[in-house]
């Protein structure tokens, strides 16, 4: 996460009642979360092998670990993976930029995981305790948007990975990902470019700036 999100909950006011963390890999945001009070957490992690490391990093009974990739259908697809980078670049897309903008990191095999779409999963979930997503899917995040929009009508705040290149094949763009987030009145009110080609944002709905 390249946003400080201490300074963000400082500086907006953020009021948040549990994260629902999609793309967990190995759960590096947990402590934060648990230093700032968060109990309730749903980590999604496609990877069996960073899902295994999830679970053995947060010892916490209250977490619910989901072994699933979102998205906007129910179906088995291939994930396209890299293992130089602890696969935190791996993605339902094909790399494109990525593969010059970080040579030494190759995608040398591909894995089969289940997706689903996240408005599926949270009926069966008490949606007011959960009313903040962090998003990173390595391009796919427009997506897992277009299968959580029943979702996004209970969400106060997102932190996305948005992208201005196309690093992975026909990933959305950061304006196309606003265009989207706004028909469910979120506006970015912060953006990280880091990255260069891809940073990370912050979405409130109803942002008063």
């Amino acid at each position: 996460m390249l946003l400080d999100f201490q300074s963000l909950l400082n500086k907006y006011d953020l009021n948040i009642r549990g994260v629902i963390h999609i793309g967990a890999h190995i759960g590096q945001e947990y402590q934060i979360y648990k230093n700032n009070g968060i109990r309730n957490c749903i980590f999604f992690e496609p990877l069996k092998d960073n899902f295994k490391k999830l679970k053995e990093n947060i010892a916490d009974d209250e977490v619910i670990f989901v072994n699933k990739a979102l998205g906007n259908e129910e179906k088995l697809i291939l994930m396209n993976v890299e293992s130089v980078n602890g696969g935190q670049s791996s993605s339902i897309l094909k790399p494109k930029h990525h593969l010059t903008q970080y040579p030494h990191i190759t995608f040398d095999k591909t894995e089969e995981v289940e997706m689903i779409k996240l408005d599926n999963f949270m009926v069966n979930m008490n949606y007011e305790n959960f009313n903040f997503i962090n998003i990173d899917v390595q391009g796919y995040e427009l997506e897992v948007f277009k299968g959580s929009s029943e979702t996004l009508k209970k969400i106060d705040y997102i932190i996305a990975e948005v992208n201005r290149a196309e690093l992975y094949e026909n990933c959305a763009s950061v304006f196309q990902i606003d265009d989207y987030l706004s028909k469910f009145s979120f506006e970015r009110v912060e953006t990280s470019w880091e990255g260069v080609t891809w940073g990370d944002a912050l979405y409130v709905k109803n942002a008063k700036l």
